[in-house]
């Protein structure tokens, strides 16, 4: 019996995501005469390694560089020998059942000669491109111009995309993505491979183009599905996505459409126009905190001369446009020289430091420049101002818990594992020494109910797959972790496609290599060592700056506050968590408590994790329902995280939890 299916993957720097790819392969092939080629474009990351370790039985063709997508694909054409050759990303995860339903239905459709499943994003919304029509000169006006956007269910005008047809019912198609392309041989044989004009981007919409001019039909199978990470090939090489697709429209152009000028000139000017945007929409996610700070200055600046001169434009003609020019690139400066935009970015404290820097500077430059000296009240309120707003939105945002570098929401990220057997039990107790995020493990979702109540690495099991949507939605649950080791694909998939609360975030864990998998990005589950750890607190800097807030908060306590509580005591009456603290500030003074710290029932003897506190990211984090392991967690996580600015979030979530009577601080 000959090979009946041929499955040819490119890699480039993308290892862990193509072992996870290889891993779900190696199920769906099971009862299929299949051979498995991946063809890697020099990556740097020990890929072709990896699958001389892990898999033998893969056929590996090694490139000395990048040869791009098309040429690489080719490599395997040539030598493949199955009935059926399928094209597949290496950031792919497959059914059990994909391959099969793929194979049944190119045997009975003899006209289909190309077919492709459903493809879904991570989050389990449909991934546009695994259906589409050819860039007709209306089609790719439509979808130019945001017709097809405005109007998704329209046959007129949503006909890139295909988005009015319904995503579960078999459709004949122009085309469907290049991430998952089944092909019979004889259709390959007679059009040939894809086109090595194209690096990357466009060869599979010539290839379809190709194959539905040879007489030939491509359809789109939602009987089957896979999830596609999309883009992670990209994003690890130095390739200028635009650039290359925007080439790679030019040959598309040229090849097909050079008769009809006005799609020529349409899929130009809309290039283009994409690239642009792109390119902006690039920009501003790079530096939109820059653009941010520069507003912020400017308007210091107009409120500064209001204040002066009762007017905004009231200096001289000729003083624009450098005074509004030159104040935010000496900012810029100044915050960048104190690594604000670099390793420090969000840094409350530096970047107050860097304003008062730049505030020096200007000031300085009135001295050499006369003719900008119009008033120096200028420059301080401008400095005042940017004292507050500079610092001020960065410690809004951080309160809010939009900034992913240190996140310490009131209620921790909640984390629910999907699995059973041993994969659960190591994931748990690598997620619990896990020490630079903030979040809790709320339970574990087994396959059924049989061992419903017991717990596994003390985390209890709380229900099945058949109840999950539940689950997520009443324990309010962010992220959901699944063993890839224990359920079927096809469950994953089930599950992930029946959740639509966009704020859960689906994980695959990869137990064997201590790796998750998530939307954009790759966790490793292992910590560095406590004793290694550089921690935060035991900085000089953190130390003197932490000293300094507990006294400036302190005092104003101890006078205003403190006599109040005490007189309490003296009359015997009742005092809640909160006076019991206030009676502790003259220790906070004396500096053998803080303001923020460790719980004050902490084990002594771990000086490593700072003193003990009134409040803490413990003590606002549902503290009786802590275990030890995810207590010591969370302080090893404040010790390593410990800044100005996380001590005053902890202390305004304290207050909010006391006013709102949530629970006891």
């Amino acid at each position: 019996m000959g090979v009946e299916l041929s499955i040819i993957i490119v890699n480039y720097n993308v290892r862990d995501f193509l072992e996870n790819a290889l891993k779900s392969i190696e199920r769906a092939i099971e009862g299929i005469n299949a051979e498995v080629f991946v063809v890697d474009n020099a990556s740097e990351d020990g890929s072709v390694e990896m699958l001389k370790q892990k898999f033998p039985w893969v056929k590996v063709i090694a490139n000395d560089r990048n040869l791009g997508f098309a040429r690489a694909n080719n490599q395997a054409l040539k030598i493949a020998k199955g009935k059926y050759i399928l094209l597949i990303n290496p950031d792919t995860v497959v059914q059990e059942d994909t391959f099969k339903v793929l194979i049944s239905f190119l045997e009975s459709h003899p006209e289909c000669g190309m077919a492709g499943c459903k493809i879904l994003n991570p989050d389990g919304t449909l991934q546009l491109a695994c259906r589409r029509s050819f860039p007709t000169p209306w089609v790719a006006f439509t979808k130019m111009v945001g017709l097809s956007t405005l109007f998704p269910k329209s046959k007129i005008f949503a006909k890139y995309n295909l988005t009015y047809l319904d995503p579960d019912v078999i459709t004949e198609v122009d085309l469907i993505s290049g991430s998952f392309m089944m092909v019979r041989r004889e259709v390959y044989e007679q059009v040939g491979g894809l086109d090595e004009d194209f690096f990357m981007y466009g060869e599979d919409i010539d290839w379809c183009y190709r194959i539905k001019k040879a007489g030939w039909k491509i359809y789109y199978v939602p009987l089957t599905q896979i999830i596609h990470f999309k883009g992670e090939s990209t994003k690890r090489s130095n390739i200028d996505e635009i650039r290359v697709f925007y080439d790679a429209m030019k040959i598309f152009v040229r090849k097909h459409y050079k008769e009809f000028a006005l799609l020529g000139l349409i899929l130009r000017v809309g290039i283009v126009s994409r690239g642009f945007i792109a390119m902006v929409g690039k920009f501003v996610k790079n530096y939109w905190d820059m653009m941010v700070d520069v507003f912020f200055v400017l308007v210091s600046f107009m409120l500064g001369e209001f204040i002066r001169f009762n007017a905004i434009f009231a200096l001289p003609r000729y003083a624009y446009p450098e005074v509004l020019i030159v104040p935010p690139l000496i900012v810029w400066f100044s915050l960048y020289s104190f690594g604000v935009y670099t390793n420090r970015k969000f840094s409350i404290g530096f970047s107050l430091v860097g304003v008062l820097f730049a505030s020096l500077i200007l000031s300085s430059l009135t001295f050499f420049f006369k003719q900008y000296a119009f008033s120096r009240m200028i420059v301080i309120v401008m400095t005042v101002f940017n004292m507050f707003f500079i610092p001020g939105w960065r410690l809004v945002l951080r309160i809010v818990g939009r900034i992913p570098f240190i996140n310490i929401r009131a209620v921790a990220k909640r984390i629910l594992v999907v699995g059973t057997g041993g994969g659960v039990v190591s994931l748990v107790k690598r997620l619990k020494r896990k020490t630079s995020e903030n979040f809790r493990i709320v339970g574990i979702v087994d396959y059924d109910l049989k061992r419903l109540g017991q717990k596994i690495e003390d985390v209890e099991i709380i229900g099945s797959i058949n109840t999950i949507e539940k689950i997520i939605r009443d324990r309010k649950i962010n992220d959901v972790i699944f063993v890839s080791d224990e359920l079927p694909y096809s469950e994953i998939f089930s599950i992930i496609s029946r959740v639509k609360d966009k704020n859960v975030n689906f994980k695959l864990a990869l137990v064997s290599s201590d790796l998750v998998l998530s939307k954009a990005s790759i966790d490793s589950l292992d910590d560095v060592p406590v004793l290694d750890i550089d921690y935060n607190i035991n900085k000089f800097l953190n130390k003197v700056s932490k000293r300094i807030f507990d006294i400036f908060f302190t005092i104003p306590l101890l006078i205003f506050v403190y006599p109040l509580v005490y007189f309490k005591k003296i009359f015997g009456m009742e005092l809640g968590g909160f006076g019991r603290k206030i009676l502790l500030l003259p220790k906070v003074l004396t500096g053998s408590l803080s303001l923020v710290g460790c719980p004050l029932d902490f084990p002594d003897g771990q000086d490593y994790l700072g003193k003990k506190g009134l409040t803490g990211i413990v003590q606002i984090s549902e503290y009786e329902g802590l275990s030890k392991e995810e207590i010591e967690r969370l302080n090893i996580f404040y010790a390593r995280n410990q800044s100005l600015a996380l001590d005053i979030e902890i202390l305004i979530r304290t207050l909010i939890q006391l006013f709102s009577n949530k629970k006891k601080v």
